[in-house]
């Protein structure tokens, strides 16, 4: 009873909710208008007959009329009653059997329900939380950061300002308080005070509104803040963030390092302690056609390669893997030891033209500029003719026009040239470039960007090398702000994995154990319990103290959980 008290109040709170109820009492009054007016004429027209009846006998046959009840004990004798009474039916069938229940419904019983939905959003945290992540926004990245906290046991709190959607978020399972994002008393009742994180993700205006916001009330929190906008940066800054991260210049960034032109070099993807995760493309450098084995890597620099990249797909490096003019060698090693690496290949010819970038939005702009920044020569392809002098700065020859267009692609240089990134944000296209772009030129290394993560076997199916999510990239770094960590980006689908070495491995060695084959892992590095992580190798005995770091799928991480309890 007292919940239902309570959800009245708020339903009558509203202003619309009031103007429902108006216009519903104003149809009940048409309603009573209508029915007396009918148990008049009833009484004139039995008169007519030679019938007399009491005005209650006129109200209970009009309501029996309306409503279809039609009892046939008070009836009519002539055809002027017989209409009447038809009329009667009628107006009841409209006004009684399809006007009301709809105005019912739709003024008093869905807002009711409603109502009753809106008081089920939570709107505060549990007493005492601490160490949790707040987020501002719903979307794709906050899922896929959602997945990555509960894994680690980190809860996570949500903020919507719309009830009813805070309402069925909750029922949904997601951890949410209704609140507006721009209210000091959202953040109180958050306990954002004790979070580990705030997660600004809206537009650049409310992010910036959000930092003003907490930093009223919370000096010390950490808050992060994406930026669409490079502008933005300085004024999120000055708002309060702690962190700013302009996901689509990071995007361009990342997908520029994976471009392989000019002189072979490893590419720095992550690092865990004092040693460094880099990627290094095996064309151009004479070792296609090796075995990891035949390389000497290890003996000759003491560089391990942990893994291998084979058309989108990591697989074991062990020391009979083939390398191939498409395979990029996943290594670790220190700061000197990848320097000394990249100082083996600066004798072997490579391909000096210029890269294409498809795409010149701001992802494509980013990944120019970076490119730029490298000193390698940039073509672009870009549909919209009124970005060709924002474009022209960035790139040394622009092309207007659509890259499906085989002359138009050909014109870019397509066919020379040793790259081709492509940055357009509608991933279907990116799978049918990928597609033509390999049909036309076999041997060009293909980088692409996707939207969606389901999308990520279809465009490696499409010829795609290497593929960046603008998603992946944002829970990543939004992870590793968590976690006060460095932010690890090997590739789509793949995380570094921290793992306490199983009892049933204990004692052993890294090749007697057998982890990549049995779970599809693989070993970087041996992380003792005092001091820096250590390179793995075959001959590593495994210690009880110690911990597996490794890379991997989620998917293979459980397979490793449930291969060695």
């Amino acid at each position: 009873m007292k919940m239902m008290t309570a959800e009245l109040l708020a339903l009558l709170k509203e202003p619309e909710t009031r103007r429902n109820i108006r216009g519903l009492f104003k149809y009940l009054a048409f309603l009573s208008v209508t029915v007396a007016l009918y148990s008049v004429l009833f009484h004139v027209l039995m008169l007519l007959e030679g019938q007399e009846h009491t005005w209650l006998t006129g109200f209970y046959w009009t309501l029996t009329v309306m409503s279809t009840l039609g009892f046939g004990d008070i009836t009519f004798h002539t055809d002027l009653g017989r209409l009447f009474s038809i009329l009667v039916l009628m107006s009841g069938i409209v006004l009684l059997m399809i006007v009301l229940p709809f105005v019912f419904i739709r003024s008093f019983y869905a807002p009711w329900l409603e109502a009753q939905l809106r008081l089920r959003a939570p709107r505060s945290a549990p007493p005492g939380i601490q160490d949790h992540v707040i987020m501002c926004h719903y979307d794709e990245i906050a899922a896929g950061l959602i997945a990555r906290l509960e894994e680690r046991n980190i809860p996570y709190f949500l903020i919507e300002p719309d009830p009813t959607l805070a309402a069925s978020m909750h029922a949904d399972g997601l951890s949410v308080v209704t609140g507006e994002i721009d209210s000091e008393s959202t953040y109180i009742a958050l306990n954002a005070g004790k979070a580990r994180l705030i997660v600004a993700n809206l537009s650049d205006a409310d992010n910036s509104n959000i930092a003003l916001t907490v930093r009223e009330r919370f000096k010390t929190v950490t808050l992060a803040a994406f930026a669409e906008q490079e502008e933005s940066v300085d004024v999120l800054e000055l708002s309060g963030a702690s962190r700013v991260i302009p996901l689509k210049k990071r995007l361009g960034e990342y997908l520029a390092s994976r471009v392989t032109v000019g002189p072979a070099h490893a590419h720095l993807v992550g690092r865990f302690g004092d040693l460094r995760i880099a990627e290094l493309p095996i064309e151009n450098t004479g070792l296609a056609g090796r075995t990891i084995r035949d390389t000497r890597l290890r003996e000759l620099i003491g560089l391990n390669v942990a893994a291998c990249w084979e058309r989108g797909h990591l697989i074991p490096a062990r020391a009979d893997t083939v390398l191939t003019e498409h395979s990029v060698a996943v290594i670790v090693g220190t700061d000197d030891q990848i320097a000394e690496l990249d100082a083996m290949f600066v004798i072997y010819a490579a391909n000096e033209n210029p890269v294409l970038v498809i795409g010149g939005g701001k992802v494509g702009q980013a990944t120019a500029r970076a490119l730029r920044r490298r000193g390698l020569p940039v073509n672009m392809i870009e549909r919209d003719e009124s970005l060709r002098g924002q474009l022209a700065s960035v790139a040394d020859q622009v092309v207007i026009g659509d890259a499906a267009d085989r002359n138009v692609i050909m014109k870019a240089g397509l066919g020379d040239a040793p790259s081709v990134v492509l940055t357009t944000n509608d991933d279907a296209t990116n799978m049918f470039l990928s597609i033509y772009c390999r049909r036309l030129n076999p041997a060009i290394r293909i980088i692409s960007r996707i939207t969606l993560e389901r999308s990520l076997d279809a465009i490696h199916r499409a010829g795609a090398d290497s593929v960046l999510s603008y998603s992946t990239l944002g829970v990543k770094s939004l992870l590793a702000l968590a976690l006060d960590t460095d932010a690890t980006f090997v590739g789509e689908g793949v995380d570094l994995i921290v793992e306490p070495i199983p009892l049933s491995l204990i004692g052993m060695t890294l090749a007697e154990a057998r982890i990549s084959e049995k779970s599809s892992l693989n070993v970087v590095a041996i992380q003792p319990p005092e001091g820096t992580a250590l390179i793995a190798t075959a001959d590593t005995r495994l210690e009880a103290t110690s911990k597996l770091v490794m890379l991997g799928s989620q998917d293979q991480r459980d397979a490793f959980r449930a291969a060695f309890s």
